[in-house]
């Protein structure tokens, strides 16, 4: 067979355009729905590292997860709070800001070796025991649905909530991300030019900058390539 298998593949990557596109929406709309409830955001951020907290603490005293570990991912949640002091603005420049990012990853790492590694068998059940039938060998569900919960949820909401600080309209209390004291007459001339313009626009969600820097390179590059016509192009 020639065709078939030519379909297949045409709609594997159909499907994953799909899927791409409707993820991207998402996290747009998501981004949209923070940036009209902040404070509710906030609070929900703030309960949701609360209860991830009681969670691996229940983990280390009842299931016996290795306490450096979970100390580890308890003080990582310790530091993703330090990012909601100026909630939803965020310096990417901020030392906890970076050490959240490096965070995630070091807790991605040691907790994916955590559970790739065999767990040790007693010896007085060796003999009679299949490694494989173990029953404290956690199931792929399990281990995916700890790491979606307990790893990469707090990190993956705030990326959607918060936002950089160069998408900032000068304001009262935005002195943190931009580093500069705002005079009110500065602001009150700036807050009109923007409401003359479109309306007053708060800061802009890094999901949103993220996904409309992604489709202003693709434009811009596609028009560069005589792909498609535009006024736009890149030199």
């Amino acid at each position: 067979m020639w065709v078939l298998p030519l379909i297949g593949y045409a709609g594997v990557l159909l499907g994953f355009g799909f899927l791409t596109l409707a993820i991207a929406s998402g996290l747009y709309y998501l981004s949209e729905l923070v940036e009209e409830h902040t404070v509710f955001a906030k609070k929900l951020l703030t309960r949701l590292i609360y209860g991830i907290i009681a969670v691996q603490i229940a983990l280390a005293v009842v299931d016996r997860f290795p306490i450096a570990l979970s100390l580890l991912s308890i003080g990582s949640h310790a530091v993703y709070a330090g990012n909601l002091r100026h909630f939803p603005i965020v310096k990417l420049t901020n030392p906890v800001f970076i050490l959240s990012c490096v965070l995630v990853i070091v807790n991605h790492f040691f907790w994916f070796r955590h559970f790739s590694t065999p767990p040790t068998i007693p010896s007085s059940q060796y003999r009679s025991a299949n490694r494989y039938d173990y029953s404290d060998i956690p199931s792929f569900t399990e281990i995916a649905s700890y790491f979606g919960i307990c790893v990469w949820l707090v990190p993956f909401a705030m990326f959607v909530s918060l936002s950089a600080s160069e998408n900032v309209l000068p304001s009262m209390g935005s002195e943190y991300a931009t580093g500069d004291a705002v005079r009110r007459s500065d602001l009150a001339g700036s807050l009109d030019t923007t409401i003359g313009r479109k309306g007053r626009r708060g800061a802009k969600g890094l999901v949103k900058a993220a996904i409309d820097g992604t489709f202003e390179w693709v434009g811009e590059t596609g028009q560069a390539m005589g792909l498609w016509r535009g006024d736009k192009r890149r030199f």
